[in-house]
């Protein structure tokens, strides 16, 4: 195999690595055995398309024909994107965390040619790296014991890792999830907002669960939290102040200079948060923000329907190229006058606020001219596209495209905007005619091509989770039979049959890793396990199944520890336990779906979680035997298996909810 073999890719990450004069191969058994052939071990490198330092290091190492020829003599070379192998990425990043205290991209393992780590890093500069491959290689031409001894000590630790969490949990009941909440909001940045210090990433998941919390409690300072962050990310320079969308995260406390690369999975996630909360404010920030990001995603990273992964960091191999300016800069392109008032409602300074004199455009107040604002934007917008612009990474990953499909659905709801809703339902459509194949789901694809690799059990959540919020939007039977046949495929290949309520990442059919990853922890994205018991959640009172519903229970039983302990680190599963402990709230309108203003109101009424469905009487599980009532659409509010009176009037259903009109 002494050639570059990633020209065929389905990554664009691994794409980029096509020329490098390493002898890159992708991770196979043919790979594998090339290096036992050779008795070499394996370098293995992780990264992905929109990761900074990725790049410096393949320009830097990888690029170079000296450090290339020190790999290819000593190692067999085997690139991974994490996005489309995320089962390879978590066990390799259990090992770098377990023997540096510290992981990220790009990651540098060395592995026996059975995949067994023995020394594991993340970036090196050219000079290190070169002194850690002639290490590395010395030791296991003449330290082979010791490389042995490594690596069946990390194995070992992996293996203890990978048992999960401890169970012995209490009962979920409303005092769990306060106990949870009373935790996040003791960790609060209350001058900054959002959680902890830098780097700050956005904590989406949390935000929601937070938003449902303060709906079935009424505690002020729950909202004021989530409101604080949401506005001081939407302010900050994290959030694109020209063309909207949400970068990774921000280097500083105070959201001002971001890591410039945009996610779709950050960007739709944070959409949905977005626009929950302007469905129940109304708030002109809510909307505004909801509305943007919701256009970033479509126009930015939509591809034949379905949506890309991310946007880089760089241009031209310069981090935030793209996106800084200059007074000066702001001057010569919208003149004197409306530049320096631009510079002042966007920060931007003499000094800058981020490299070499330049700033990132944060919003520090609301402009004295509304009319006057959007005509800068529209100008500095369009003068920024003239500028070098950030590669697009096209991979199609299932799970994110299912967190767009709820995302936008919501963004529907919330602005009455059907265009988002075509969206979803376009993506869904194309997901499925793509994705599926023999029944399974895969976890990316590119170009119109699926790839090999096998979905992960967050892609089947995710998935069916979008696919049954289309459902209660439009009514459609396709999309919850489409939603159940990936929960059932779900329930069969990827629960723990040893421990009720433990989930695997990956299939029981998958390729066996050293160990089999499975993580409960929401991180960020939300953890696959709490993923799929929100999707069991919603299926069971949608289609009644009680194998759905027992499922999610003893899901959200296992999972009380984590809202117990780490409640950080649970903000999905505390999005699904207050779902769980209203009810969930269910709420079928008996109406014709198309032209019913009590359905309209009980989408802007119900709270984050509920089940909201429409139709004539029998059209879905939740109407059956239930009707309009004298000739007036009827509304059926249940908590669980309680039900109160239908009611027929606008007024009549929020005081069922407990909500404003």
């Amino acid at each position: 195999m002494a050639v570059n073999a990633l020209g065929e890719a389905t990554s664009p990450y691994l794409r980029q690595h096509a020329d490098n004069p390493v002898h890159w191969q992708q991770w196979t058994a043919e790979a594998l055995a090339e290096a036992a052939a050779r008795d070499v071990p394996i370098l293995l490198s992780i990264g992905y398309a929109a990761c900074h330092w990725c790049h410096v290091m393949a320009h830097e190492s990888f690029a170079d024909d000296d450090v290339a020829a020190v790999m290819n003599a000593g190692f067999v070379c085997i690139k991974v994107d994490r996005e489309e192998r995320p089962d390879l990425d978590a066990v390799y990043m259990s090992a770098t965390v377990a023997l540096t205290g510290q992981g990220g991209w790009p990651m540098t393992c060395f592995l026996t040619p059975d995949g067994r780590p023995f020394f594991c890093g993340t970036y090196y500069p050219k000079a290190g790296f070169l002194q850690l491959l002639d290490a590395v290689a010395d030791t296991w031409r003449h330290r082979r014991a010791e490389v042995e001894q490594a690596s069946d000590g990390i194995a070992g630790e992996l293996a203890s890792m990978a048992s999960g969490l401890p169970g012995g949990g209490p009962a979920l009941e409303p005092a769990v999830c306060d106990h949870a909440v009373a935790g996040v909001l003791a960790d609060e940045d209350v001058a900054r907002g959002g959680f902890g210090g830098a780097p700050k990433f956005p904590p989406s998941a949390l935000l929601e669960g937070l938003l449902r919390s303060h709906e079935r409690t009424g505690d002020a300072r729950v909202l004021a939290t989530v409101e604080r962050t949401l506005d001081a990310m939407a302010r900050g320079g994290i959030y694109d102040q020209l063309a909207g969308g949400f970068a990774r995260y921000s280097v500083d406390s105070s959201w001002v200079v971001p890591h410039f690369e945009k996610m779709l999975y950050d960007n739709a996630l944070l959409l949905r948060v977005y626009a929950h909360w302007a469905r129940r404010s109304g708030e002109t920030m809510a909307r505004k923000i909801t509305d943007e990001t919701a256009a970033f995603i479509v126009r930015d990273l939509g591809d034949g329907g379905m949506f890309t992964s991310s946007l880089d960091a760089d241009a031209d191999g310069v981090e935030g190229l793209t996106y800084a300016w200059t007074p000066a800069q702001l001057r010569e392109v919208l003149g004197d006058d409306d530049g320096a008032w631009a510079a002042y409602y966007f920060g931007v300074t003499e000094a800058g606020t981020f490299e070499h004199g330049t700033s990132v455009l944060q919003l520090r107040d609301n402009p004295d001219s509304l009319s006057r604002f959007v005509r800068a934007r529209t100008i500095l917008l369009a003068a920024r596209l003239g500028r070098p612009q950030p590669a697009r990474d096209d991979k199609v990953v299932t799970a994110w495209n299912g967190f767009a499909i709820t995302a936008l659905v919501d963004a529907s709801v919330a602005l009455d905007r059907p265009e988002f809703l075509d969206a979803a339902t376009q993506c869904a459509r194309s997901i499925l005619e793509l994705h599926v194949v023999d029944g399974r789901l895969r976890r990316a694809s590119l170009g119109g091509r699926v790839g090999d690799s096998a979905a992960i059990l967050e892609d089947y959540a995710g998935l069916a989770t979008g696919l049954l919020t289309l459902h209660q939007v439009t009514g459609d039977p396709e999309w919850l039979a489409a939603a159940t046949g990936l929960l059932d495929v779900a329930l069969d290949h990827f629960t723990d049959p040893d421990r009720e309520g433990r989930w695997f990442d990956t299939a029981d059919d998958a390729e066996r890793l050293m160990v089999r990853p499975s993580d409960p922890l929401d991180g960020a994205t939300p953890a696959g396990a709490s993923l799929i018991t929100e999707a069991l959640q919603l299926a069971a009172h949608l289609t009644g199944s009680e194998r759905y519903a027992s499922a999610a229970r003893a899901s959200l039983a296992a999972a009380t520890p984590i809202l117990v302990k780490l409640p950080r680190s649970g903000g999905h599963w505390l999005a699904v336990a207050e779902a769980a402990v209203r009810g969930p709230l269910q709420i079928a309108v008996a109406c014709d779906p198309l032209d019913s203003e009590l359905l309209d109101a009980a989408r802007q009424l119900a709270p984050g979680g509920a089940i909201v469905v429409g139709g004539a009487v029998d059209s879905s599980e939740l109407l059956r035997g239930r009707d309009r009532i004298g000739g007036r659409d009827a509304a059926y509010v249940c908590r669980g298996h309680v039900c109160d009176l239908p009611v027929t009037t606008t007024e009549h259903l929020a005081a069922a909810l407990g909500a404003p009109v």
